[in-house]
């Protein structure tokens, strides 16, 4: 408490004393150090480097010791802008992308350079007009992984001085001017045109190509039974013919046998001279032509004269 009775002078001691006193109680607490993970503190004593505090509590010295640096070890992502590259057929087109880095050294980070984001940034955009200048215009949508792949390179190179790695670099657009784009797609729809009718006449020619061969098939077919059909046939009348002549040669045989037999000439030459007159009797009167003997009343010189007289 001030007293009542205290001069002016002594009231301004009092308060400058005070503000001595809070402010070594800030500096008192300033010195404790909280360190969150995934962060790194750099320390300078008396303008010189330190130690680096990883997370964890720590306790520096006042007025000696102080945060000069405070670095985030999480990986991080870095917007590289869009800027105007020139193709090796001398096309402009605009290019953007974006750099994934981590800080894994943070005295490098703090000393190597001022400021490594935008070092970074700077570096992934002249590297990525470099490449573009080797690569046609065609190449600088299809290579996009060579591009990538040179620009981490680089940043890889340039960040073992700076403290960092660079993860990757990804191109998130190439845009050619509006008269290339519109040449661009009418060729897209030129090739894609083209590839239909190649499609359509590759499915044409299948296509033939399957009904010729289901109507050789068919033919094939087709002269397969009508030969197993002949096959079969000429085979049926072969065993006919052959039923046939078996059952003539057992007839003649059964026919030899029978005359044989006491009579059996006798009743061969009948049977003979019947069927004989059978058979005159069937001709038209035009066809028929008979020849009679001079004595029609001798019946064996009749059937003689007619061929068919019994041989005595």
């Amino acid at each position: 408490m001030i007293d009542a009775n205290a001069t002016p002078m002594e009231i301004a001691v009092l308060v400058v004393w005070a503000f001595i006193f809070l402010y070594l109680a800030f500096k008192f607490i300033q010195a404790i150090c909280l360190v969150p993970t995934k962060s790194a503190y750099v320390v300078e004593r008396l303008g010189k480097y330190k130690c680096t505090l990883e997370a964890g509590f720590h306790v520096l010295l006042p007025f000696i010791d102080r945060v000069a640096f405070v670095q985030d070890l999480k990986e991080e992502t870095i917007d590289v802008p869009p800027q105007q590259c020139f193709s090796m057929d001398e096309v402009n087109v605009e290019v953007d992308g974006v750099i994934y880095i981590q800080v894994v050294d943070p005295i490098k980070a703090s000393y190597g350079i001022t400021d490594y984001r935008f070092a970074a940034m700077q570096l992934a955009q002249t590297t990525t007009r470099s490449v573009i200048g080797t690569l046609d215009l065609d190449r600088t949508f299809e290579e996009r992984d060579i591009i990538s792949a040179k620009v981490v390179e680089v940043l890889d190179k340039a960040g073992e001085a700076w403290g960092i790695r660079v993860h990757r670099y990804e191109i998130k657009n190439i845009t050619p001017p509006l008269t290339v784009k519109n040449a661009m797609e009418l060729q897209v729809n030129a090739e894609r045109e083209k590839r239909a009718i190649l499609a359509k006449s590759l499915g044409d020619k299948q296509s033939r190509i399957n009904r010729s061969e289901g109507d050789m098939t068919e033919m094939i077919n087709i002269s397969e039974g009508e030969k197993q059909r002949r096959i079969n046939s000429a085979e049926g009348k072969a065993e006919e013919i052959l039923a046939i002549a078996t059952a003539t040669s057992e007839a003649i045989n059964k026919i030899a046998d029978a005359i044989e037999q006491p009579g059996g000439d006798q009743a061969i030459e009948m049977q003979l001279n019947e069927q004989y007159i059978q058979q005159l009797a069937g001709l038209s009167a035009k066809d028929r032509k008979i020849v009679l003997p001079a004595n029609l009343l001798d019946f064996n010189q009749w059937l003689g004269t007619l061929g068919a007289s019994n041989k005595q």
